[in-house]
Formats: structure tokens, sequence, C-alpha cells
């Protein structure tokens, strides 16, 4: 009798333990409700109004924030564009778009959340901003300011979408397909990428491919069709040296879509900055066919991507004389 009461107890407390188990998981419902809870407190400047765990930690642009610092003072209200994404394997939730600020211009942005315990744990903030720094010289149009076009963004946004299960890419083929994109630019070798002819690409909402090609270009050139220049195209890489610290915090397969994170760095002696970027990867039947960006250009002396297993990373030291 003494032992079948003890069984008893044993099998009432695992399950009660079970369901206190699959509460700490959060899928995609409540990845979205966590996600919504913390932008609408954001917008409010109220950090109250979300849970935080106790070790929060926030980034803007790779700068440590605490809670009622930074964004939670200019955000006024959601813009144009509003994506959201979800990743219930990482408990990451994110969103993509424009936000409007007490400027009186949106930001292009990107926000990445980590859940822990349907508490928000992680907030990495890529904001691209009106007369933001650009990456200095010799870079043309960016030399003095970063791209910005809010407008052209809202007119042109990423599709929202379900992709049928039956044509879904797997999560590792979904990772794989974007870092081809990475090893591409590192290698300054369009071949490289897994793309679909003509995939496109808009920098803090500024399209960057589509361009007419230039002339005399080799016949096996990569990053032309249909004589426009696309994603692939050899002459936007030349200013990469490597694409490194990169990660992949954010694969929403439901959307076939993936949130690649990473800095490019500038050739040995180039006196250009950085880039860190945050990119999202459009992937349509195991090809990429669209890429959005909110990337910004850290000081010289700035720590990036300040994240983990980067965290405090890269920095550009003095050339050696």
């Amino acid at each position: 009798m003494l032992l079948m009461r003890i069984l008893f107890r044993l099998a009432l407390a695992g399950a009660l333990l079970i369901p206190a188990a699959f509460a700490a998981d959060c899928d995609r419902a409540c990845l979205r409700g966590v996600l919504d809870q913390y932008l609408n407190a954001v917008v409010q400047h109220n950090p109250s109004a979300v849970p935080l765990t106790p070790g929060y930690r926030q980034t803007e642009n790779a700068v440590v924030r605490r809670p009622g610092q930074g964004i939670w003072q200019t955000a006024t209200a959601l813009g144009k564009v509003q994506r959201r994404y979800f990743d219930p394997v990482t408990e990451n939730a994110a969103y993509f778009g424009t936000l409007e600020e007490t400027s009186g211009n949106a930001a292009v942005v990107t926000l990445r959340l980590k859940v822990d315990g349907r508490k928000v744990a992680e907030a990495e903030w890529y904001l691209a901003r009106k007369g933001a720094a650009g990456i200095g010289t010799g870079a043309g149009a960016q030399a003095n300011a970063a791209f910005w076009d809010p407008e052209y963004l809202a007119a042109h946004p990423p599709v929202e979408r379900v992709v049928p299960k039956a044509e879904r890419v797997s999560r590792e083929d979904l990772i794989a397909i974007t870092n081809s994109y990475f090893d591409s630019l590192s290698a300054r070798d369009g071949h490289v990428m897994i793309a679909h002819p003509g995939c496109v690409r808009l920098e803090n909402g500024v399209l960057t491919t589509q361009r007419d090609a230039p002339a005399n270009l080799p016949a096996n050139a990569a990053g032309v069709f249909k004589g426009k220049t696309d994603c692939m195209n050899e002459g936007a890489m030349r200013n990469i040296f490597a694409v490194v610290a990169r990660r992949f915090p954010v694969v929403d397969e439901e959307a076939g879509t993936v949130l690649g994170l990473g800095v490019f760095l500038r050739m040995p002696g180039v006196a250009m900055r950085r880039n860190q970027f945050s990119e999202w990867f459009v992937i349509d039947k195991g090809k990429l066919s669209a890429i959005y960006s909110s990337m910004f250009y850290p000081d010289q002396e700035a720590l990036v991507p300040n994240w983990p297993p980067y965290d405090g990373n890269w920095p550009v030291l003095p050339t050696p004389k």
C-alpha cells in the first residue's frame, strides 16, 4: 500500500510538471504575442509594459542600452512596412520594416528578440536613419551618408506569405543557401551564390540592383539578367574583403525567410568603414530571390557586432607603421 501511494504521488508530480515544461516553450503564436507586446511597449516608452528577464540585454547599432534608453525614447509609431518573422526552434522573434521617430523621419529597422520563459531576454536593433554615417572616401553616393529610402521600401516591401508545406526547404538548406551569399561576397565570385537570375537587393530601402549592366563584361560574368544587374553582381563586391561574424538567429521555415547577421570587412589598408548588417533573405524554390537589409557603418574604433559568440569583436586597429 505504501509503495502504491509513493508511485501515485510520483505520477501526480510528473503530470504536474509536464504542462509546465511545455509552457516554457514559445511557439509561433507565443512569439508573435511577445513581439507585439514589446513593440507596443517601446512605442509607449514604457519598459514595464512587457515582461523582461532580469538579465535583459539590448543593443542599438551594437551599443548597449538599458530599458528606457535610446529607441524607448525616440520611437513614436510603427511604420508603413511591418514584417514579422518567427523561429520557434531558437525562440527568436523579429521585426523588419520602418519605425517612426521623434525626428519626424522613419528609420529602416531590424529588431531581433530572444524569448526565454515567455519573457524578452535580448533585443538587438539595427537602425538605418536619415543622414547616418557613410562608408567613407571612395564610396561614391554613400561616402558621406548611408543609403536611406523608407518610401521606396514601402512601395516594394518583402512579400508576406506562407510557403506550402510541400514546397518548403529544410532549415539546414535555408541556412546554407543564405550562407552562399556571404561566401560569394568573400570570394568576390557571383557564381558561388545560390540565387535566381534577376534577384533583387534593397539596402536601407534603396534598390541596389536592376541597374544597367556595365559594357564589355566577360561572357560568363555573374550578376547580369536581361541587361540589368542582380544580387550576384560582382561589381558590388569590390569593396568587401570578408564577411565575418556570421549568424543566422531567425530561420522562418513557414515564410521561407532567413535573417543573416554579420560584418563586412574592408580590404586591408583601405580607409573605409565596415558595415554591420542585418539582411533578410527570401528564398523561393531553393534559391535566393530577394534580399532586404538594414545596416550601418560603425566608427573605426567601435566594437562590433557585440553579441555572443562575437561580443566585442572585429575592431579596426591602426595599421602598423
